[in-house]
């Protein structure tokens, strides 16, 4: 038969099968193991991109396969809504954002559903509607019972592009995340969540978590910074002022040569400085440098001021510099060129002296010879008491020393700073808070809310929607006295919305609560969690805090909310990841309408590891549907003769093509499950059906064998081309659908083992020819001929001097 292959009718044919099945729907069901299966849902730009194809087809393929394997699975979809690219999309095209919004959200869900996708689509949530944003509206008065959540005066981060501030988080080597403009530093009254009181339990957190990939949470622990060391007293000569400063290595104490002010230091204005041309000259270095989150190089300024090292009295000169910030530590810092490399590069360019206070212990210092600083662990010298002290035993006996002068103590910083929240956007969760010239800042009622974000209008003004000329959402009455008041007209950062989405998928349609407990009690935590490594810090780290503060408030059980962590790589075209701007993408819309949502599937997940960066290549498109086309024409060519044959059980009988289905079973059983290696269980499945067109099929009891593997080969190809694998399981008259028929088992004992046959010399002599399993490990065949009764034998009371070993070839003693 030369049957075509319809692969437009046959997906829509199966989608529309699966949704009147309601296939996919999500039921707590206690008898079953749950699985929850979760991408980064998306922001709704109004088109799939081909990462996020593979994304949802990777997360797709995990839950049909634990779907098959007998778990309950929940696996939901929703959008990201709110947010500045919608705000600044729809300016751009004169709409309003809810509208640009919505119109996206439909489109992009007919796509999502077009690449068959096993979506509970009943959880469906979209952030931007009130229902949702309620909710954070409510954690943001809870936050605020709990003294997490704050006003006050602080430098923000700046982005003029976007006129809105930013989160330090949300700052990349001093550009903005989303736009990659210059980020500024400016006053604000702003809104933070205090993430700092979680800073502990955010590192200890990661002992809770499975399996994440180590360089996210080296990401997190370093972004943490936590750091154990000691705050110092540095008196300010002239004043009856400390400077004070945080350092991890006091044990270089006494080789301060100067101390280093952050330009927004408040002990500036309190310096003795003299003369109003000294005042004057750092008064424009800091105007200069002010704001700058880009250093380009390294500049101070002398004060003409002093102060005195507690360790050993030594008066040292007092510097502003743009390379110190106030935001880890105290805005200052005791330089000791000799032994921090930024200190050395600053004073090489200043003329500021060095003082060696640690040596290395395989070698001397000289400070004529040092090219750089010598930043590790030594012995102290030029110490006073501590000379000849190993550094890490010192820094305890110097904390202890410094405390008892009381000039000291000991203290942890943390390189983590709050969770700015406001922005300065429109299309936003309004924030609950009104000003009330008497009563002052107030919290909306939980009764009031939602507060509405008004959408009946176009508010354009100046570049901008601009919330805060919108009369009838400004003025309200004061919760407190019923005065007249105004709201606030910040919004929240839209990293809010998913700090907690997954959480709301559990119950979804919940009007008097944000999470029903109990649900949510069987479903979290996140079983599997799929999206791209550039969230490590952003998304991935709040979500953590507020899991976290939901659990302290008895909201959830769970500490962390997602158990098993999968980044997933880009994917790229002509060296590059996909972009407008690089003129570079491919449009899934073209590819499905051309080759099928089937073969775009096999395409993202044979191609490449699901860790690593995918090259896009249409000859691999290609390569993908030719193996679909001939999946389909062999099953089509063996349908009539086999569709008749009733098996029972599974078939235990030696033959070559049985032992070659249960190998692949074991193989993609194996590769799904350990490490989602679907590249090489997809190549592995090719291989059988490779084998199977081999097949001579001559008797009855030949047809038998065929249709139990071709049976089994649509059940392990379902989870990866659950459309084609649908159709053609009904050829073969089998009942729909094939995802209600469970995985297939291996048996261990149809396997025909591949083997290697090793020679075995001792003192040169070929004295054994021993078989091997290829599957077994170097050095567990190395063993096995230790152990072998004709080696030991030879060996017996005799010493082995040398043991090589040729991987899979040949084993040589020599013994005495």
């Amino acid at each position: 038969m030369n049957k075509e292959y319809s692969f437009l009718e046959i997906e829509r044919k199966w989608q529309k099968n699966w949704e009147e099945l309601r296939l996919f729907k999500a039921k707590k069901d206690s008898r079953k193991e749950k699985y929850y299966v979760l991408e980064m849902f998306p922001y709704p730009s109004g088109k799939i991109h081909m990462g996020h194809v593979r994304n949802y087809t990777i997360g797709d393929v995990v839950a049909r396969f634990n779907f098959m394997k007998g778990k309950n699975i929940i696996h939901p979809m929703g959008w990201d809504a709110f947010g500045l690219p919608a705000e600044n999309a729809a300016l751009e095209h004169n709409i309003h954002p809810h509208q640009w919004t919505m119109d996206n959200i439909k489109y992009m869900r007919r796509q999502l559903k077009s690449m068959g996708f096993s979506y509970d689509w009943d959880r469906e949530v979209t952030t931007c509607n009130e229902d949702y944003y309620k909710w954070n509206q409510w954690f943001f008065l809870k936050f605020y019972e709990k003294d997490l959540t704050y006003k006050k005066e602080a430098l923000v981060n700046w982005c003029q592009k976007c006129k809105t501030v930013l989160a330090n988080e949300q700052v990349k080597e001093g550009l903005c995340w989303r736009c990659g403009c210059e980020v500024l530093e400016k006053k604000l009254s702003q809104w933070f969540f205090k993430i700092t009181a979680y800073a502990d339990k955010l590192s200890e957190g990661h002992n809770l978590i499975d399996n994440w990939p180590e360089r996210v949470l080296l990401m997190q622990k370093n972004w943490i910074g936590k750091s154990e060391g000691m705050e110092v007293y540095f008196k300010v000569v002239g004043i009856r002022e400390d400077i004070v400063i945080f350092t991890t290595r006091i044990d270089t104490i006494f080789g301060v040569t100067y101390l280093v002010l952050a330009l927004e230091n408040p002990i500036i204005e309190k310096l003795p400085i003299k003369g109003e041309v000294r005042i004057k000259k750092i008064e424009d270095f800091i105007k200069k440098h002010k704001g700058k989150r880009i250093i380009e190089k390294k500049e101070g300024i002398f004060t003409e001021c002093y102060s005195i090292n507690p360790a050993n009295g030594e008066i040292i000169p007092i510097w502003i510099a743009n390379y110190v910030v106030m935001e880890y530590g105290t805005g200052a810092i005791m330089a000791v060129p000799a032994h921090d490399q930024r200190d050395f590069e600053f004073a090489q360019e200043y003329k500021l002296p060095f003082k060696i206070v640690i040596q290395p212990k395989d070698k001397l210092l000289f400070l004529q010879r040092l090219e750089k600083a010598f930043e590790d662990e030594g012995y102290l010298t030029n110490s006073l008491y501590f000379d000849d002290i190993p550094s890490q035993e010192a820094r305890k006996e110097i904390y202890s020393w410094l405390e008892s002068l009381g000039v000291g103590k000991k203290k942890i910083n943390y390189r983590l700073k709050d969770w700015l929240i406001s922005r300065q956007r429109y299309w936003g969760t309004p924030i609950p808070i009104v000003y009330c010239e008497q009563c002052g800042i107030i919290p909306v009622s939980e009764k009031d809310l939602p507060i509405k974000l008004p959408v009946d209008k176009n508010y354009f003004l100046d570049g901008v929607y601009k919330l805060d000329k919108i009369k009838e959402f400004i003025e309200c009455k004061c919760p407190q006295c019923g005065k007249e008041a105004k709201r606030e007209t910040d919004t929240m950062d839209t990293f809010v919305d998913s700090s907690w989405y997954f959480a709301r998928f559990v119950s979804p349609h919940e009007d008097k609560q944000p999470i029903d407990k109990e649900k949510a009690n069987y479903w979290l935590p996140v079983d599997q969690y799929i999206g791209g490594i550039e969230h490590a810090i952003l998304h991935l780290l709040y979500a953590r805090f507020f899991t976290q503060v939901l659990y302290d408030l008895e909201l959830l059980n769970v500490k962390e909310p997602f158990k098993n962590l999968l980044t997933q790589g880009m994917v790229i075209k002509d060296g590059a990841k996909m972009s407008k701007s690089k003129g570079n993408v491919v449009e899934p819309k073209e590819i499905l309408e051309k080759y099928g949502a089937d073969t775009v599937r096999l395409f993202i997940l044979f191609a490449a590891p699901v860790e690593k960066d995918l090259e896009w290549s249409i000859q691999g498109v290609e390569g993908s549907f030719r193996f679909i086309k001939r999946v389909y024409r062999l099953v089509n060519d063996y349908a009539p003769l086999i569709k008749e044959i009733k098996l029972k059980k599974g078939l235990s009988i030696k033959n070559p093509l049985i032992s070659a289905l249960h190998k692949t079973i074991k193989k993609v059983t194996f590769d799904i499950e350990n490490g989602f290696h679907f590249n090489t269980a997809i190549a592995s499945i090719m291989e059988l059906v490779n084998e199977i067109y081999q097949y001579q099929p001559k008797k009855k009891e030949d047809y038998k064998v065929l249709k139990e593997v071709i049976e089994n080969t649509l059940l392990i190809l379902s989870p990866f081309i659950p459309h084609l694998a649908e159709e053609l399981w009904a050829q073969i008259e089998n009942k729909p659908s094939i995802f209600n028929h469970p995985w297939p088992k291996y048996k261990e004992n149809l396997i025909v083992k591949d083997t290697v046959l090793v020679v075995i010399q001792i003192n040169g002599k070929v004295r054994a020819k021993l078989t091997f399993d290829t599957e077994l490990s170097d050095e567990k065949i190395k063993e096995s001929i230790l152990l072998s009764p004709i080696v030991k034998a030879k060996i017996s009371g005799k010493k082995i001097k040398r043991f090589i070993y040729i991987p899979k070839k040949l084993a040589s003693l020599v013994v005495a």
